[in-house]
């Protein structure tokens, strides 16, 4: 492969590392170069490909050591997330398929069982590594075996309950487990290289509370920068941990070591020789200090928006993307929030980490006491909001739709049977691309269409986005839900002055005789592209825009299954949603028997898609505007049509 080939050239440590057991030969002196070498060809391998940067550049030490001390993978490593896995996934055997790294049939973006040894569990959602390493603690243990556990999860995913329950039944169940927390949060300067190294000498084998006397006595004996450093670090235990005897994760029955400067790659390897060997069978929670986009310029000085990166100009740091022919869905939702924010003092705006991927961004700025950031907190995100909703406020709660998921208790208990009139944006509905399964909004539709008195709308185009979200915020009998896709819109005007729709009404935006197409959400604009391509063959096609996935326009289908021979209905989701909700109408008013009509349903297929492109998905399941060519040929042919109208 050429891009490897031509990295190899000046990567000559690098070059030697095919599997984790070839570190084993690289003496501790040589980690530092071959870091550097690895931070390197990792920010080559991105602005080529693309991906998660920012939170990988800040673990390059981290992995080298880690991969460098244990014996993976007979010792169990689980990466929270797998943002941070892509110096795992080069160290590991990887590296010459690094290049196709979220492509169609490469490497996955995130650890993945089914791709390498080295991935003992899969990641896509946060907070799951400790639940996972426990698990697999206590399997080692009941099987009888001695190989160590390791998670890594950072100071974003430890914000999220449910890794405060893994650590807590961690305590209880008292086996050997060891929880790296990469708090990148913190930067440690280059002065302080110093403190970091005396203070790792000692916490893997003190208590914390000599670690906090130690930060406090070094605010007053160091200059200011490397004081306030120091301050900073014993704030965070203080404030976070509480006291050495009363420290959240002493309470919950852990030994707590830190914190410690992550690019010390030479120390935290004499710190994790110490853990690997130490007789102790509790759990131990590894406080590990780093730079989120450490080696590159650019991602330190933009970490939001390095996080995830198109493929990017190595030089200048800009991104590569494709000429805009219209505003994101997200770009639109966010502009027309604002707008009608301007006029309602009601409207709050609630995230879970993700103000910019949102669209919240502008919103904040421009009302920041109306914008709340939870952090990694889906669950109290939504029950935070249905709160302020029973108090009159209009709170929209902005979640991907795979996150959202992670709260269905939540929308079902708090929210939907107290009827409260919570906004849930859904963006990233339906496929994402490059991102794959574990981010596909592939459910919402059938875990929201089942719950009674609910309403869920789904927009065409940008200009009905803008449409529904006004028509939410004028909503006040229950929950409404708006569901939109990841990208472009389809670059129609946007209305001035957004309107209200009526609710549970759909639209013909094209009248025919033969075929009706009941398109939902984006599949609109593939039937009337669909349609524009029959008609040349002669057929005539009804083209109808549902809108609402719930409550069913139910005149619409009615009128649409009476006067058509065939009718489709097509949705950018699971079975069990739109379409399903649809077939048990027409079901149980008797509407299917004794007819010789056709009927079918174009749902998402009955497995997890894995990462392409957006559109390289949409066709492989069959989605797109040839794939209901080909449904409309398949099931009335031309010869049909033919047939049909000499009979008429």
């Amino acid at each position: 492969m050429a891009n490897k080939d031509k990295k190899r050239g000046s990567t000559s440590m690098l070059d030697q590392i095919n599997s984790p057991d070839d570190l084993k030969f690289i003496s501790i002196d040589d980690l530092e170069t071959l870091s550097s070498e690895l931070r390197s060809d990792m920010i080559d391998i991105v602005s080529k490909t693309g991906g998660h940067l920012g939170a990988g550049l800040g673990v390059v030490e981290l992995a080298v050591a880690i991969h460098y001390v244990f014996d993976t993978p007979d010792d169990r490593l689980i990466w929270d997330v797998g943002h941070q896995a892509y110096p795992h996934k080069i160290l590991t055997g990887r590296r010459d398929e690094m290049y196709s790294l979220r492509k169609a049939k490469g490497l996955s973006g995130f650890t993945k069982r089914s791709e390498s040894k080295y991935d003992p569990f899969g990641a896509g959602h946060s907070s799951t590594s400790i639940s996972a390493a426990l698990g697999m603690a206590v399997a080692r243990d009941k099987l009888g075996k001695s190989n160590n556990v390791i998670a890594v999860i950072g100071d974003g995913a430890m914000s999220a309950g449910m890794a405060y329950e893994a650590m807590n039944n961690a305590g209880s169940i008292n086996t050997k487990l060891l929880i790296i927390l990469n708090d990148n949060d913190m930067s440690i300067a280059p002065a302080v290289g110093a403190l970091s190294n005396y203070l790792s000498n000692v916490v893997s084998s003190r208590p914390f509370n000599n670690v906090r006397e130690i930060a406090k006595q070094m605010v007053n004996l160091f200059p200011k920068e490397i004081g306030e450093t120091a301050k900073r670090a014993e704030n965070l235990a203080r404030t976070f941990l509480g006291s050495s005897e009363g420290t959240i994760f002493s309470q919950m029955g852990m030994h707590y070591l830190g914190p410690i400067d992550g690019h010390d790659v030479k120390s935290m390897v004499k710190i994790l020789e110490n853990l690997k060997n130490d007789p102790h069978d509790g759990p131990v929670l590894l406080h590990v200090v780093t730079e989120k986009g450490k080696g590159h310029p650019f991602s330190k000085n933009s970490h939001e928006k390095y996080h995830a990166v198109s493929e990017f100009n190595l030089i200048t740091g800009d991104t590569v993307k494709s000429v805009s022919n219209a505003p994101t869905y997200t770009n639109v939702f966010s502009d027309t929030l604002c707008k009608i924010s301007e006029k309602d003092k009601k409207i709050i705006a609630v995230t879970a980490a993700m103000p910019s991927g949102t669209g919240l961004s502008k919103f904040a700025d421009k009302f920041q006491d109306r914008f709340f950031d939870v952090g990694i907190a889906e669950q109290h995100a939504v029950t935070f909001a249905a709160g302020m909703a029973a108090e009159g406020l209009k709170p929209y709660v902005v979640i991907y739709s795979t996150f959202l998921q992670r709260a269905y208790d939540q929308v079902i208990h708090d929210v939907v049977i107290q009827k409260l009139p919570v906004k849930f944006m859904i963006d990233r509905a339906g496929f994402v691309g490059a991102d794959g399964a574990t981010h596909a909004g592939s459910f919402d539709l059938a875990y929201l269409c089942c719950l009674p008195g609910v309403v869920v709308m789904a927009p065409s185009n940008e200009a009905e986005l803008a449409d529904m979200i006004f028509t939410s915020s004028t909503y006040n009998d229950g929950p409404i839900f708006c569901r939109y896709p990841r990208g472009e819109g389809e670059g129609v005007d946007i209305p001035e002055t957004p309107k209200v729709i009526e609710i549970g009404k759909g639209k013909i935006v094209r009248e025919g005789k033969d075929v009706a197409i009941l398109a939902l959400g984006t599949r609109v604009g593939a039937a009337l592209s669909a349609s524009d391509i029959l008609s040349v063959k002669g057929y005539s096609i009804t083209v109808a825009d549902a809108r609402f996935a719930k409550p069913i326009d139910t005149k619409l289908l009615e009128d649409l299954w009476k006067n058509h021979s065939v009718l489709i209905i097509i949705e950018e989701g699971s079975a069990g949603g739109f379409s399903s909700h649809c077939l048990h109408y027409l079901s149980s008013n008797d509407m299917l028997s004794n007819t010789n009509k056709s009927i079918k349903c174009l749902t998402m297929p009955d497995n997890f898609q894995d990462h392409a492109s957006q559109s390289a998905q949409l066709k492989e399941a069959g989605l797109d505007v040839d794939g209901l060519i080909k449904t409309i040929d398949k099931i009335y042919p031309l010869s049909n049509l033919n047939r049909n109208s000499i009979n008429k």
